[in-house]
């Protein structure tokens, strides 16, 4: 089993619940051990919260689909708790409208709290890919 890896992610709608499962599954193929809210986490609003709450204390990396003119709340909000936890947050933006102020593409507090924002899915695997080379080879050190 890989290293534990927990997707923020809005899921409202059809679109971004299918490229939800399309990136988690990439990500599985990557070998992670991915929590993916929209199916691991369910039962009533409160368990939701929890049970999203205690994937990403367990979770080493955590990816945030930062899309869209502003970013999800709910994404907001566990990069933010991941962020206070210190934890890795790598940021997936492919948007190239800008969210930010002072024409940046992304709110300041968001950006300051990856470690990376990536520009595609190829990006986000490629870096994931090295970061979980190097993971190993400092494990067997």
């Amino acid at each position: 089993m890989g290293q534990p890896l927990y997707i923020a992610a809005p899921l409202f709608s059809a679109a971004e619940r299918e490229f939800n499962a399309r990136l988690c599954s990439k990500l599985e193929h990557l070998g992670y051990d991915v929590t993916l809210p929209q199916r691991d986490c369910t039962g009533s609003r409160e368990e939701i919260f929890r049970a999203c709450l205690s994937a990403i204390k367990s979770a080493e990396v955590i990816v945030a689909v930062l899309e869209g003119a502003t970013c999800d709340d709910g994404t907001a909000f566990e990069v933010g708790y991941a962020y206070a936890l210190g934890k890795r947050i790598f940021g997936l933006r492919t948007d190239f409208r800008h969210a930010g102020e002072h024409g940046a593409r992304l709110n300041l507090m968001l950006e300051k709290a990856c470690e990376r924002i990536l520009a595609s899915e190829e990006e986000l695997l490629a870096a994931l890919e090295k970061m979980e080379g190097e993971h190993g080879e400092k494990a067997k050190n």
